[in-house]
């Protein structure tokens, strides 16, 4: 899904979004599938996009919308379709792979036998052998058997070698499709389903350790109006924005995530909540400390800010209730005013 559409889909603009693409669809006479639903949200949200000028130039000229292409522009058009149709890919090409180093290997063992077969016929020749003719034939054979051995043994090598790179190829892309999946393609920062796998791999580490964790989310204040105000591109130039600051604060070990639609996550693995609050502090001033332009018209935006939540996870705690006591902690945030962090421990001690 575009970043553009994605932010869409996650405010109240999405509502209207989804009416208008079934009263299109109907329009069209398309059928309201799981599949064309996307299309057509795809479609609306970025009709500029090349999915969007692909629809135009069909309805244009009247062709059908068949279910065959619907998996058709799916296949073209949607990153998870792609991402679905490069991972079938990458595994035929290493079945292939694997068939072929098992076909060389079969043969290989063939000539083996067959040699072992050779050279027990000969030994056994060899006892009865008494004229030198005999003997000599015997040795031919040999050398043509022992010839046939390794020039198969040297194409096995080759056969192996060669597939070990092929190989070698196909796990750096699989480890590149897989990094591809687990990125956010607007910020370039973790998406929300590496940051849930890294929330309960670390957590669980955590246990094991006995080390802390903290954990924090981020959002970006007032962002539907600013969005409303300036457009979506414009909007997308502020979320890179955000999201680059929070990515130089983000060093190993630590792991920034885009939550969703203007929301971030941070995790802080074997870091108290001291430290993180202050680490979320300077990423908030310097935030709001900058003046914004618009990148197309150099127009002046202003400046934006964020409000932040923290929470410092207890000794056995599971990633859903931390979360739950870290978005308490933004949420008091923005209610207390926006622009500023607060921790979860000083709220908690405040209720109790």
């Amino acid at each position: 899904m575009s970043a553009e559409v994605e932010t869409t889909l996650r405010g109240p603009q999405a509502y209207e979004l989804a009416r208008d693409a079934l009263a299109q669809m109907e329009s069209h006479k398309v059928w309201p599938t799981p599949l064309n639903f996307e299309l057509w949200l795809h479609y609306l949200g970025d009709p500029k996009g090349p999915l969007g000028l692909e629809i135009d130039r069909m309805l244009a000229a009247g062709e059908p919308f068949t279910e065959e292409v619907s998996e058709t522009l799916a296949q073209t058009f949607l990153p998870r379709a792609r991402l679905n149709d490069e991972i079938r890919d990458a595994g035929a090409q290493l079945s292939k792979e694997l068939k072929s180093v098992a076909s060389a290997i079969a043969t290989a063992q063939k000539t083996q036998e067959a040699y072992g077969r050779t050279l027990a016929v000969a030994g056994e020749g060899l006892e009865n052998a008494e004229e030198a003719p005999v003997v000599r034939q015997l040795v031919d054979t040999l050398s043509a058997a022992t010839r046939k051995v390794q020039s198969d043994n040297a194409l096995l090598e080759k056969r192996l070698q060669e597939s070990t790179r092929e190989v070698n190829l196909l796990r750096e892309h699989l480890e590149q499709v897989r990094r591809d999946a687990m990125t956010d393609a607007l910020t370039t920062l973790a998406n929300r389903k590496a940051f849930d796998e890294h929330l309960t791999r670390i957590c669980a580490e955590s246990d094991e350790a006995k080390a802390p964790v903290t954990l924090a989310l981020i959002d970006i204040d007032h962002f539907k109006r600013f969005n409303d105000t300036w457009g979506h591109q414009t909007g997308d130039q502020v979320l890179r924005y955000v999201a680059s600051v929070i990515g130089r604060v983000a060093n190993e070990p630590r792991i920034a995530a885009r939550y969703g639609g203007e929301e971030f996550a941070m995790i802080f693995p074997s870091e108290r909540a001291p430290v993180v609050e202050a680490a979320l502090n300077a990423v908030r001033q310097e935030i709001a400390t900058r003046q914004l332009k618009r990148r197309s018209t150099n127009e002046e935006l202003g400046a934006i800010t964020i409000s932040a939540g923290l929470a410092q996870r207890r000794e056995g705690e599971d990633p859903t209730a931390l979360m739950e006591r870290t978005d308490a902690a933004l949420y008091v945030s923005k209610r207390s005013g926006r622009n500023r962090v607060t921790n979860a421990e000083t709220v908690e001690q405040k209720a109790a």
